[in-house]
């Protein structure tokens, strides 16, 4: 659906108008300076958002009847929605430290909008949830459940890491790296690959997905001008950078992560068999059919991204080399 915006609404803000993620993050160059609080209520609130505030998605993108019906295909984007919901909840409320302690205005503007913008994240995807047919006096014990082998064997460890880092001001360039870099630079792709296998099968969940990499590309973006322009103010700081970094990346080595992600990719293989009629001719990307491809491959591809947006994101940031294999 094609929404009616003001024309003074940022191209990269636009429903319509903004790049894809992945050509996003590497392509653009945002400022904090450019991303502040006026911009927020214009761009996002008035762009990104119209019509789209509450639900995520247009009143137009419905949750096909076959998405409420038990079966793998609903229980993969539960699930899916149901862990990101929590992993946004855990970054609105240690984003707090980031307002608290930005170091100017216009770093603390772009914190706090950053902070709504994860906020809002986790509202759509939990009440995509209750779209889908969980319960919404049931949702928030409902993904408690879901969530606990994620929350304690992925989000606690990489929280317990990155907190004393992220509360002290002195580190305030090596936490803006953790969110840049290690959380949202290693995610993102994921995302990216979430809008293009629900873009059909769930139109909602598609534009939820696509209003959300919106918002990412205005995070990574501006991080990286952050971390960038830190470090050539202060060449200094670069070993304690990049102390930060390497361990960061090695904690990502260590999380389980893929081991709770791929059952999900095994449902959806399974779920999606039942559509091929929709999905015979769509591409996940350029050359390969969604139908086509395997668990394996879709998460592999989504480590390509990763590891092609950061090569690009590290040498603007001045940083060199990508980031470590994971």
């Amino acid at each position: 659906m094609t929404t009616e915006i003001p024309a003074d609404i940022p191209q990269e803000t636009g429903w319509d108008t903004a790049p894809g993620l992945l050509d996003g993050a590497k392509e653009l160059i945002l400022t904090p300076e450019r991303c502040n609080l006026a911009y927020w209520l214009r761009g996002v609130a008035q762009g990104t958002l119209a019509g789209r505030a509450e639900t995520g998605h247009s009143p137009q993108a419905a949750t096909p009847e076959h998405m409420r019906e038990p079966g793998p295909l609903r229980e993969a984007l539960i699930h899916e929605l149901g862990l990101r919901s929590v992993s946004e909840e855990r970054a609105t409320r240690i984003l707090g430290h980031y307002v608290a302690n930005a170091p100017g205005i216009p770093q603390m503007e772009f914190f706090a909008t950053q902070l709504l913008d994860e906020t809002r994240h986790a509202m759509v995807f939990r009440r995509h949830l209750v779209e889908l047919g969980i319960p919404e006096a049931e949702l928030l014990t409902y993904i408690a459940d879901l969530a606990a082998d994620y929350r304690t064997r992925v989000l606690n460890p990489l929280e317990e890491w990155a907190l004393p880092i992220v509360s002290n001001p002195k580190d305030f360039i090596g936490a803006v790296a953790i969110f840049t870099i290690v959380v949202e630079g290693v995610l993102a792709p994921a995302a990216e690959l979430s809008e293009r296998k629900w873009d059909l099968l769930d139109p909602a969940a598609g534009e939820i997905a696509h209003g959300a990499a919106i918002d990412e590309i205005r995070h990574l973006t501006v991080g990286s001008t952050i971390i960038r322009d830190a470090l050539i103010e202060d060449p200094g700081y670069r070993p304690r950078l990049e102390q930060i970094l390497e361990q960061g990346m090695q904690l990502w080595n260590e999380v389980p992560d893929k081991e709770i992600v791929m059952p999900r990719e095994y449902l959806f293989q399974e779920g999606m068999q039942a559509h091929t009629d929709l999905l015979k001719e769509y591409e996940v990307w350029p050359g390969r059919r969604l139908l086509d491809t395997k668990p394996e491959e879709r998460y592999a591809m989504a480590q390509q991204w990763t590891d092609e947006m950061a090569e690009v994101r590290m040498k603007y940031m001045g940083l060199g080399s990508a980031q470590q294999e994971r």
